[in-house]
């Protein structure tokens, strides 16, 4: 696992390099990223057994930071659950495996979770036994060979210690993406909006009121997932009532 946004030299910029303001900084993240990444991508390249048996797989974990970057035609930033926050690009490389070259797939609904058991069928190696995997298998997206989108819905929740971001202070707890809906709501299922991603990625025109037994079901099924969760740090809310931390082990 490899972070190439963690500089390891020179530890001091030049001053030519130095930002002023969240932009530059992230200007000058991502030329230490991609200078260390060509270092990686030219041992690959140059070395016949890793060119043919190594596909790296280049992440994210959210979308922008607001005055760092903007997310295209997606509404929302990082902490947000809006496409804007959520989305980001997933680029799959690898010399002998990835024969589609600068293809971009902008259909596939691909998840982080599904990273797991689609590497474990690239690979060959057999699934854990026993074990039951949130993520699915989908290595024909990963190989750049199809647009498959895989068929489970995706949950989110938002930080409960970031009840306010970037000056919004009525931002949506809960999170759904089932096939072509995207459904979000407040821990207690209010304020619900819809929006249909076929016709709508910016997430503009809200139809819950159009799709009022939709809405039912995608409510209690995000809540339902909520509870199922462990706690995270902060106020820990379903519905009007906080949810009781575990508690801690008495100490003999």
């Amino acid at each position: 696992n490899l972070w190439p946004d963690d500089v390891h030299s020179p530890f001091w910029p030049p001053v030519a390099k130095w930002g002023n303001n969240k932009r530059e900084l992230y200007l000058a993240v991502l030329e230490a990223m991609d200078e260390q990444l060509g270092k990686l991508f030219n041992h690959i390249r140059s070395n016949e057994s890793l060119r043919d048996n190594t596909l790296v797989i280049v992440c994210s974990d959210n979308g922008p930071e607001l005055g760092a970057g903007v997310a295209g035609p997606f509404r929302g930033y990082k902490t947000h659950l809006y496409e804007g926050g959520l989305r980001s690009s997933l680029v799959a490389w690898g010399p002998g495996l990835v024969k589609a070259k600068n293809r971009v797939n902008r259909k596939s609904v691909f998840s982080a979770i599904d990273l797991l058991p689609t590497l474990l069928d690239i690979t060959g190696t057999p699934h854990a036994k026993g074990t039951k995997y949130d993520g699915e298998s989908l290595p024909n997206v990963l190989l750049g060979k199809g647009n498959a989108s895989r068929k489970t819905p995706i949950f989110f929740r938002r930080p409960p210690d970031r009840d306010s971001y970037y000056g919004d202070k009525d931002l949506p707890d809960l999170a759904v993406r089932d096939g072509k809906w995207k459904f979000l709501c407040e821990y207690d299922g209010s304020e619900p909006e819809l929006y249909d991603m076929a016709s709508d990625v910016g997430e503009k025109n809200n139809v819950a009121a159009n799709h009022p037994k939709l809405v039912v079901r995608l409510t209690k099924a995000c809540i339902a997932w909520h509870k199922s969760m462990p706690p995270d740090n902060g106020p820990q809310l379903v519905g009007n009532a906080r949810r009781n931390s575990p508690k801690k082990p008495k100490k003999n």
